[in-house]
């Protein structure tokens, strides 16, 4: 037993030792963090810009908004829901696109949706569209793969072609 004790106490030693390792082994909760980070990442609720707010300006988020108000420029957003009591005067691009009130300027979107309160005056670049019975729509409503940049294909193709001519 005296033997075995002198063994257990370098070996306690060792294990002293190995018992900062241990707490080195934290790390394993650093992993966990990076968990707690990526549940933050799960998308914060619409930005919602109120009936009673008048906006003169450009708006750009990656996130989403609910207009109820009014914005005089052009709004850029993932998914931008247009309410009843909403005017946009400007140009609307965004992924997701739900028109319930009016827009004058041209509106972009993979998903184009005009409800039945919808009121639109211009042209509709889609990919895919859906329009209520009882929406109003005056304008032109032109289907592309990639809705979302502006239709500059003639300012390429004028591009490369003046890089032929050099």
């Amino acid at each position: 037993m005296f033997s075995k004790s002198k063994i257990n106490e370098p070996a306690s030693k060792e294990s002293e030792a190995a018992k900062p390792a241990a707490p080195a082994t934290p790390a394993a909760p650093a992993p966990s963090e990076p968990k707690a980070s990526t549940a933050p990442k799960p998308k914060p609720p619409a930005s919602v810009l109120s009936s009673d707010l008048h906006i003169t300006g450009n708006i750009k988020t990656t996130g989403d908004i609910q207009v109820e108000g009014t914005v005089e420029g052009d709004i850029r957003a993932h998914l931008l829901t247009i309410g009843e009591t909403a005017t946009i005067k400007g140009e609307v691009t965004a992924d997701d696109v739900v028109v319930n009130g009016r827009i004058v300027g041209r509106v972009r979107g993979l998903k184009v949706r005009l409800t039945s309160t919808a009121r639109v005056e211009g042209d509709i670049i889609h990919k895919t569209i859906a329009i209520e019975s009882g929406a109003h729509f005056e304008g032109s409503v032109q289907r592309q793969d990639d809705p979302l940049n502006p239709g500059r294909g003639a300012k390429p193709g004028a591009n490369p072609a003046a890089e032929v001519k050099q």
